[in-house]
């Protein structure tokens, strides 16, 4: 089940944290429960990337995306994901997870998150989302434009900008066995 609690918690955390630029980083803390470990009684994987979600959302607010969402009757979702997992993590340790947005292209933003026990990387995840309405894809151009913010992106690391060339060449739909 998705942890709305814990939602709540981090947005209740953050309501009153001073706004965000488009680039800075949202730095939030999360404490790992039993229930997010996995039969080898550590993190599990499915469970970062939720964990994960705790991060961009309050984030998302502070940049002033939710305000900006709602008047125009926009959401956003996830489009793909590059994670790597390297230390493990296990419960009741607390972790850093650090959360921002690294740029778009023509059709995603692409955010930048990663969690650390003290000068440690567990976890690092590259994510591609999109901009929805009821329309279809919103171009991330007219939403950074909403923002107040100039729309051109700026130049993205070239680790980033090959996977997202690598992910073009995948097909789809995927070839059924």
């Amino acid at each position: 089940m998705y942890p709305y609690i814990r939602l709540a918690k981090e947005l209740w955390k953050f309501r009153r944290a001073p706004a965000l630029g488009l680039f800075d980083p949202h730095i939030s803390s999360h404490r790992i429960w039993p229930w997010d470990l996995d039969p080898w009684r550590e993190l599990n994987n499915g469970r970062t990337l939720t964990l994960f979600d705790l991060g961009r959302v309050p984030m998302s607010v502070r940049m002033g995306f939710e305000k900006v969402a709602r008047a125009n009757g926009w959401g956003i979702t996830v489009a793909g994901n590059t994670t790597r997992y390297r230390k493990r993590v296990t419960v009741f340790e607390k972790l850093t997870q650090v959360s921002r947005v690294v740029g778009w292209d023509d059709r995603f933003g692409y955010i930048e998150q990663s969690f650390w026990r003290g000068d440690e990387c567990t976890s690092h995840m590259l994510l591609r989302y999109a901009f929805i309405s009821k329309a279809g894809m919103v171009m991330p151009a007219e939403v950074i434009a909403a923002l107040g913010h100039p729309v051109q992106s700026p130049a993205m690391p070239s680790w980033i900008t090959a996977w997202i060339t690598a992910d073009a060449m995948r097909p789809w739909p995927p070839q059924r066995a």
